[in-house]
């Protein structure tokens, strides 16, 4: 074969041509050998001299397939209505893939002349020359023209009728009769209004979406429609969402097996417009019963009706909020006695778990109803009881179930059990509004167990201050961290003064240990520090620490606190001996009675200048332990004398009085709130300061919005407070009211 051009008889090439098409078209034989000539063919007219022939050839194919159409549409109709869509798809079967192959046979005119029209096309649109497109920059590649004949000289003059019988098979399905019309053709009849136009870069979908697409929803409407009214008459609202979500299932899958898969979401809009949406109240006429005796069943099928009608889901979410807040606020009510805080941590966990894996197995973790709980949540654990005039307890209860988990006193139970408790506790903790005073409390418990060596362990310890700061950040455990510090710089010096007896030669007597506790970071209350005159015995080992302490540390002050020491004593004087631990003033009591056996209360008091409320308690504790005894009844510092017990025994020979630790007192809890207000204020006044610092000028309304928005990570201060703070700073200056409102700050550099 020649690729040089050369002259060409038209009429005989167009002949032998056509021919082939006639056999690609209706999926005939055609040999190699015609088809190979036929591609030739095509190029020789393309390329014809003096003058190309190809849009002569575009012409006459042109022709041939809307002749070629015209004659399948009359054999599509020839029998009758019922076979219309059988036969509709058996010749669009044959005539779409044949359609490929001829593309495939104008390989050269589709690429060579007709690509390059429409490349002028484009030329002209953004500014090129106009005597480009000169001729054919309406022409369509051979594929899509024998596509787009179809759809002009078939699907225009029987569409409606097609869509007619197409919507009546539907329906046939849908009412589970037996299909007049094979299940494959309708399909097949559905899908070619989309393939139909595929070659469009743009609006593939235009004739299927307005032939066909509307007219299916518009009937399926209707559909939806009739069968919620007759669901609806059984008034059974369980029954009603089973039937409505096999229904949509039902529909999904029949959309799937017959129409193009963009149709999927549409119809499903469709059904639960009709089906969910104009029925809420019926719906919603159950949902209280539903959550209150948490049918999980129906539950999990009303999510799964209302999650995709907007706004739907707001009444059960609400519901939900309220069940969980009711049932939290049960779990906590009327508790009492020793195991109160863990009643109420556990009983509130216990709650939080249990709706959180309904949540999570009924409404799949949905954001919305996890907000719910949260609310509900940070609802009951900040609750304050009798109509908010009373403090809220949580902050206390949990810092003291933290507390009993941690000491060493927690039996029957293992480390890693108290590791997940201290864990879960987290959760209530980050629920927790005024978590200033929950570290407060927690403080003053640790500093406790620290002091007096109750510690259950110190990694737990550690992992729970840890937990903490990744929950609300460093500067909230800045303080814990540092009375860590301070225990192991104590064990240290502790070490080097025990090496500094060993090299001066220095023998005690006794076996003696301090901890040097930095006083910003322990909330031990320094202020009051009790009077107190050292037995004679602990004077030496004093007076050496302190003489050794300052020759290290010029210029620091050591106050001694005596109420927190503890003592081990050696008892000698009985049938065994015993070693018991007390604190410091029962020990020095107990010292007074080596050198007499007798002691008036007066006597003691002056030896050892406690003030009457220490040496009460003290002297209270020795007599209820049995070491001493008392000559009345009731302890009067005028009349009443102590004597040492010579019968006592005891089955354990190392003991502690018990009384030594006092648990935490309304007075010390009331001085812990008193405490928390102080700091607040003094907090707030910074926040205020800053934020005006860098402000210079700003609203009222805007500085109770940002110092709100600084506190709220600590705690949730009231308008009220922030108020008074502000009166406060511009009393000491650092802010003024400007001179043109009143209700706008200045800072006062």
């Amino acid at each position: 074969m020649s690729l040089k051009p050369r002259q060409v008889d038209f009429s005989s090439t167009w002949g032998a041509i056509r021919e082939t098409i006639r056999g690609v078209i209706t999926l005939d034989h055609v040999p190699r050998t015609a088809w190979n000539d036929r591609f030739s063919d095509v190029y020789s007219l393309c390329v014809a001299y003096p003058e190309p022939l190809a849009d002569r050839l575009y012409a006459e194919t042109k022709q041939y397939l809307i002749d070629h159409v015209a004659k399948l549409l009359n054999k599509v109709q020839e029998d009758g209505e019922q076979n219309l869509v059988k036969n509709y798809f058996l010749y669009w079967s044959q005539y779409s893939v044949g359609s490929q192959y001829l593309h495939s046979l104008y390989l050269y005119l589709n690429q060579q002349h007709i690509k390059t029209q429409k490349l002028s096309d484009a030329e002209i649109i953004y500014g090129g020359s106009e005597s480009s497109s000169s001729s054919g920059g309406d022409q369509m590649e051979i594929g899509e023209l024998a596509l787009q004949v179809w759809q002009s000289n078939m699907i225009a003059p029987l569409g409606s009728r097609l869509v007619k019988l197409l919507l009546e098979a539907i329906d046939q399905d849908r009412a589970g009769q037996p299909p007049k019309i094979p299940i494959e053709a309708v399909r097949g009849t559905i899908l070619s209004f989309v393939e139909v136009q595929s070659y469009r870069k743009k609006g593939q979908l235009q004739l299927y979406q307005e032939l066909f697409e509307e007219t299916f929803l518009n009937s399926s409407g209707e559909h939806f429609k009739r069968d919620a009214a007759r669901l609806l008459q059984e008034r059974d609202v369980s029954l009603y969402m089973e039937q409505v979500k096999a229904k949509i299932e039902e529909e999904l899958f029949r959309t799937r097996r017959f129409l193009h898969h963009t149709s999927l979401a549409k119809l499903a809009n469709r059904c639960e417009t009709h089906m969910v949406a104009e029925h809420l109240q019926f719906l919603y006429s159950e949902c209280q019963n539903m959550v209150k005796y948490e049918r999980k069943g129906d539950l999990s099928n009303m999510y799964d009706l209302l999650k995709s009608v907007p706004n739907a889901l707001v009444v059960l979410v609400d519901t939900v909020f309220d069940h969980i807040k009711s049932q939290g606020l049960a779990a906590i009510h009327n508790l009492q006695g020793d195991s109160l805080h863990i009643n109420f941590v556990e009983n509130l966990l216990a709650v939080y778990k249990k709706y959180k894996a309904l949540i999570q197995e009924v409404f799949k973790s949905d954001q919305n109803f996890m907000g719910a709980l949260d609310k509900a949540c940070n609802s009951v654990i900040n609750h304050r009881p009798n109509d908010g005039r009373s403090p809220c307890r949580s902050p206390e209860l949990l810092a003291k179930y933290c507390d009993t988990l941690l000491k060493k006193s927690s039996k029957g139970i293992t480390e890693a059990e108290v590791d997940e408790k201290l864990t879960e506790s987290i959760t209530i903790f980050k629920y927790i509004d005024d978590k200033d005073v929950f570290q407060k409390f927690y403080s003053r418990s640790l500093a406790k167990r620290l002091i007096h060596q109750q510690t259950q362990s110190m990694d737990a310890e550690e992992a729970m201050i840890n937990r903490l700061k990744q929950a609300c950040g460093y500067e909230f455990t800045s303080k814990l961290h540092r009375m860590f510090t301070d225990m192991s710089v104590s064990a240290d010096l502790n070490n080097k003064f025990n090496a500094f007896l060993k090299q001066d030669n220095v023998d005690l007597g006794i076996n003696f240990g301090i901890y040097v506790l930095q006083a910003g970071a322990w909330p031990l209350g320094q202020a009051v520090v009790t009077p107190f005159a050292l037995p004679q015995q602990l004077e030496e080992s004093v007076l050496m620490f302190e003489s050794f302490y300052h020759n290290r540390f010029n210029g620091r002050k050591l106050t001694w606190l005596h109420h927190l020491c503890q003592a081990e004593l050696k008892l000698g004087y009985l049938k065994k001996p015993y070693v018991v631990t007390v604190q410091t003033f029962q020990m020095a009591i107990l010292l007074l009675f080596e050198n007499a056996n007798v002691l008036s209360c007066k006597e003691i008091r002056e030896s050892l200048q406690l003030n009457s409320d220490q040496f009460k308690r003290h002297a209270v504790s020795l007599v209820e332990s049995k070491l001493l005894l008392s000559d009345t009844d009731e302890i009067d510092e005028n009349d009443t004398n102590f004597r040492l017990n010579m019968d006592y025994s005891n089955k354990r020979t190392k003991f502690r009085i018990t009384a030594a630790i006092q648990k935490e007192t309304p007075h010390e809890v009331e001085q812990t709130m008193n405490s928390v207000e102080e700091d607040r204020k003094m907090y707030l006044q910074a926040a205020i300061v800053r934020i005006m610092k860098s402000r210079k000028v700003l609203k009222h309304n805007l500085l109770i919005q940002e110092v709100y928005a600084q506190s709220k990570v600590s705690f949730a201060p009231s308008v009220q407070l922030i108020k008074k703070c502000i009166e406060s700073l511009i009393d000491k200056q650092y802010i003024e009211r400007t001179p043109h409102s009143s209700e706008e700050y200045s800072y006062v550099a």
